[in-house]
């Protein structure tokens, strides 16, 4: 399912959380669970790997990892501001977790508007002390699953990213 690229990037984010002293949480709505997948798929992940919560439903990202309402009401699901209250939630939910790992978006194939269209997915990682880092997917129209897999990777790569410097 995950190219061998994949695997590498999310081998290198457990090796450094681990390294670290990182526990990861994932927070994820579009890929369904896939970054848990991943993470997972990996062996040793169990050293470093908290928890998956899969909050497809504006009620489960409110519910389950604390999201306010007013958020998701003003800004939508699948936004910047979605994707790092999830982040920040997912912290603040599993509370051995130092690092979480959010994706919100619109994988398709339909579902998008003019000004939220299928591709738009927002990611964020969130790490204990410093400022939660989010990025903004336009992947187009692409198919669903190659949506959710492009997705599972640019989220791995910006936990990376929140992995750099001192710990």
């Amino acid at each position: 399912m995950f190219e061998v690229s994949h695997t590498a990037v999310a081998t290198q984010l457990l090796e450094r959380c681990r390294a670290q002293g990182l526990r990861i949480v994932t927070a994820e709505s579009c890929t369904g669970g896939l970054v848990a997948a991943l993470l997972t798929s990996i062996p040793g992940a169990s050293q470093v790997f908290e928890a998956g919560m899969v909050t497809y439903s504006n009620d489960a990202k409110t519910l389950l990892i604390g999201v306010a309402d007013d958020i998701v009401r003003t800004h939508g699901a699948v936004s910047e501001e979605t994707a790092r209250a999830m982040a920040d939630g997912a912290l603040l939910t599993v509370g051995r977790a130092s690092l979480a790992l959010a994706v919100t978006g619109i994988a398709g194939p339909d579902g998008g508007t003019a000004t939220k269209p299928v591709g738009l997915v927002h990611i964020a990682a969130a790490r204990r002390h410093r400022p939660t880092l989010h990025r903004k997917l336009l992947l187009g129209n692409a198919g669903r699953e190659a949506i959710r897999i492009h997705s599972v990777a640019e989220v791995v790569e910006l936990g990376l990213a929140q992995t750099l410097g001192e710990p």
